[in-house]
């Protein structure tokens, strides 16, 4: 896995790209990546499953390059076909990851691909549900979900701490993996973030 440093530069365009498309999904990454990295740990990831999170978590919106501004910068809540649209971004961001071709690059994509899948099934975008789900895919979703939820949006207001932690803990099991969530909740009040 240390392959990955032979294609920092590739990781560095790709960066930047996502950053050129839309800053506030650039910044969300970022942040997206401090969360995964301390919750990775936190559940004993070994070094190549953090080298694969760390990659993930940088390029998990990858794909929101291929979503139209209309729906991407939309100020405002999206409708059902604007939403089926934004879903796609997963599918999208395996697809561009993949072409790298690299000895990671399928790994990487089909974590990408999973990041939004639910731990009951309801996810997208392809329904998997608890342990078919890729583990890496479960941490990223519960990170991906609290920088969300805490951040200003056009379409959403920022939510306190508590309040994402208790929306969070309602999902438990539905929406989270109840090990993962777990380990979450221990180490995000210490959390710099």
């Amino acid at each position: 896995m240390d392959e990955i440093a032979k294609y920092q530069v590739s990781v560095d365009a790709l960066t930047i790209a996502l950053e050129e498309r839309d800053a506030y999904t650039r910044s969300h990454c970022d942040r997206v990546v401090v969360l995964a990295s301390e919750l990775g740990e936190a559940c004993g990831l070994s070094h190549s499953e953090m080298q694969l999170l760390h990659l993930s978590a940088l390029f998990h919106d990858i794909g929101k390059i291929g979503i139209p501004d209309h729906i991407l910068l939309k100020p405002a809540a999206l409708d059902d076909e604007e939403w089926s649209v934004m879903k796609a971004h997963s599918e999208k961001g395996e697809r561009i990851v993949r072409s790298a071709r690299t000895n990671f690059s399928d790994d990487l994509g089909l974590i990408i691909r999973h990041h939004h899948e639910s731990f009951d099934g309801s996810g997208y975008p392809d329904g998997l549900c608890g342990g078919n789900i890729p583990l890496l895919s479960r941490v990223l979703l519960v990170v991906d979900a609290y920088d969300s939820m805490s951040t200003l949006r056009p379409y959403h207001g920022v939510k306190t701490h508590s309040e994402v932690i208790g929306i969070m803990n309602h999902e438990n099991g539905e929406k989270f993996d109840p090990r993962i969530l777990g380990e979450f909740s221990r180490l995000i009040d210490k959390s710099p973030l």
